[in-house]
Order: C-alpha cells, then sequence, then structure tokens
C-alpha cells in the first residue's frame, strides 16, 4: 500500500475510492473501552504480580512515524477480526502523534474500518511510552517493548499484559524474524497461545 510522506493520509484516501465507512474515534481501543470498561478495571490477578514492560531506551520519532504492518496481535475486541490490519503515525508540530489505524473486518473484502486516535508521548520516557486518547479523562497505556535497530520491527505492549500488538514495516517477514518477534512477547510476560496472526495480503 503507498504511503505519502505522513505515512497515513494515503490509507486515509482508500475510503473514498472503496465507499467503506470511515470511523472517527479518538483511539483504537475506545470501542472496547466505552462497551467493556470493567473488564479493563479489574485487570487479571497475575498481570498485577508482573513487574512493568520494560521500555526501549529510547525511540527516535522521525524514524518511527509513517507506516507499520500489524503482524499479530492479542487484540482488543475491536481489532480481533481484522484483515490487512495498518498503523500508521504522524508527528505532529506540538510533539504530539497522530495515530490511523485501518483494516478490513472479517476478511480481505470485508467492510473497512478507519479510526483515528492522538498519542501523548510521556516525559523522561525516551519518546517510549505513550497514553492514547480512549475516552474522556483517560488515556491508554503504549509502551515500546521491544524495537529492533533499523526500526524494521516492533512490539507495542502494556503493563496489565492484556493486549499486544507485533508490528512490522512490511506485510509478512521472516520466519525465524516473526520467532523472534514472539520470543520477545513471551519474556514480557504475555500468554502467547492467545497471538492471533494478522492475514496481510498486498499486490
Amino acid at each position: 500500500m503507498p504511503a505519502d510522506a505522513n505515512g497515513w493520509s494515503s490509507i486515509n484516501s482508500s475510503t473514498n475510492r472503496e465507499g467503506a465507512s470511515t470511523l472517527e474515534c479518538t483511539s483504537t481501543l475506545r470501542t472496547l473501552f466505552l462497551t467493556g470498561a470493567f473488564a479493563l478495571i479489574s485487570a487479571t490477578a497475575g498481570a498485577a504480580s508482573l513487574a512493568p514492560v520494560q521500555p526501549v531506551a529510547h525511540v527516535d520519532l522521525s524514524r518511527f512515524m509513517g507506516q507499520w504492518y500489524l503482524l499479530a496481535a492479542i487484540p482488543t475486541s475491536y481489532g480481533e477480526n481484522a484483515y490487512n490490519a495498518v498503523e500508521s503515525y504522524t508527528l505532529l508540530p506540538n510533539g504530539n502523534i497522530h495515530t490511523g489505524f485501518v483494516f478490513h473486518e472479517g476478511s480481505f473484502d470485508g467492510p473497512y474500518k478507519h479510526i483515528t486516535s492522538t498519542g501523548y508521548v510521556r516525559p523522561d520516557t525516551g519518546n517510549a511510552v505513550w497514553g492514547v486518547d480512549v475516552f474522556l479523562f483517560f488515556r491508554a497505556q503504549y509502551i515500546v517493548g521491544y524495537l529492533k535497530p533499523d526500526y524494521s520491527e516492533m512490539i507495542v505492549a502494556r503493563d496489565k499484559r492484556d493486549y499486544v500488538w507485533i508490528f512490522a514495516r512490511t506485510p509478512h517477514v521472516p520466519e525465524e524474524d516473526y520467532a523472534d518477534l514472539v520470543a520477545h512477547v513471551r519474556a514480557m510476560g504475555y500468554p502467547v497461545a492467545k497471538l492471533r496472526k494478522v492475514p496481510q495480503r498486498w499486490p
């Protein structure tokens, strides 16, 4: 999928080409939190006993911006049946991050979904920990728990170990790379049996 300099507006324009509905909300997690807030507040007892996820030491935001293909996830209920899922980031002049998350629901030809949100980098975290708008007065935790030195692969995690997302700059990676990414997720304390590979198919 081609991307412009901002890495997401070309995805947004494809919504018009496909004639699909565009969902505007304040976070990729918003729907889940609106419909299942109590489940999130009462996170698993096992997660409470785990040490916080260790963020990477530093994220160069200019290199981090752009388009990321979602390879696998322990997803929210909203994206649990996603195909061709792509997340893109644009650094705003005020230092915040515009996020666009797009996918087809249920199949490669399923309904096209587009969600936007805003990320806020938390101070003194090396740009590796963000708060992402979910709904009024609430920001979800976003931790860059792994980032390959060449910025080609990364993992977004949470201290609760409820959700995790594995991303790459390409829709597919070598099997040994994927196995290494899963190993990182396991080392963070996640039950990797819950990971769902996200189908990716592009021309």
